[in-house]
């Protein structure tokens, strides 16, 4: 989707506010003994009361108002009966859609205590994402995104989930530009143009390089022993840096 007036520009950022703010609540309320079952139905909750419907469901019928991943869980947990343990790390991916307009955000937590390699993960992961917006704006090389990701990745001695990636949206949840790697690939040849609304969001991991399917048909795993993270914000390619629109509330 490209902007194209006011009421566009409005509507993506009211249902940005909307997923930020259930994103942060959602990973504030994370402690151990409660399952992802519980989670996800705060989510759901919070959902309703703001206006919103759920995009998985409503794109895909996923099984849940949201995506919660656990440990060796990369991406697409399904939320059940798996209950959350001290020293878990937490990802939480929420995207919904309100008066036809989408947005998509994720962010990553370690339940206390929190290991130094889990916090190492989530710190670089989170700054990946910042490397990589700081690429995003007018006439930009996309493949930017991912040299900006993949830079931090090396750096920090962790891998790049390479078939996970970020993506248009704004009108569904899954647009053009499609495959917004985290990884560089002189081959793509795209440029961000104004206006476009895009999901970036970096999965980094400390072992697996690629993840598949589990029997569930959603959650994607890769080594069991390896441990992953995303953080994803939603944003407007402008002349200069991007608008967020899915921002922390609490950040001016």
């Amino acid at each position: 989707m490209t902007i194209e007036n006011q009421r566009d520009l409005d509507g993506i950022l009211a249902i940005g506010r909307i997923v930020a703010e259930i994103r942060d609540a959602m990973l504030a309320a994370v402690k151990p003994g409660m399952t992802t079952a519980e989670l996800d139905e705060m989510g759901g909750q919070m959902l309703s009361r703001l206006g919103a419907i759920s995009a998985p469901m409503k794109c895909y019928d996923f099984p849940g108002f949201t995506c919660i991943s656990v440990n060796e869980e990369a991406a697409h947990g399904v939320p059940g009966a798996r209950v959350i343990g001290e020293g878990d790390i937490v990802n939480v991916d929420v995207s919904a859609e309100r008066d036809g307009y989408f947005a998509d955000t994720g962010g990553t937590m370690v339940v206390a205590p929190v290991a130094d390699g889990k916090a190492t993960l989530c710190k670089a992961t989170e700054l990946a994402l910042a490397r990589a917006l700081a690429e995003v704006r007018t006439g930009a090389a996309i493949n930017q995104v991912g040299k900006a990701i993949e830079d931090v990745a090396k750096t920090h001695r962790l891998k790049i989930i390479r078939n996970l990636a970020g993506h248009g949206l704004g009108r569904s949840l899954h647009e053009e530009p499609e495959g917004i790697l985290g990884f560089y690939d002189r081959g793509d040849r795209r440029f961000f143009e104004y206006g476009q609304v895009v999901a970036i969001e970096p999965f980094l991991s400390t072992r697996s390089s690629y993840v598949s399917e589990t029997d569930d048909g959603w959650t994607l795993v890769g080594d069991p022993a390896s441990r992953s993270a995303q953080f994803e914000h939603t944003v407007i390619v402008t002349d200069g840096a991007p608008i967020v629109a899915t921002r922390s509330q609490t950040a001016a």
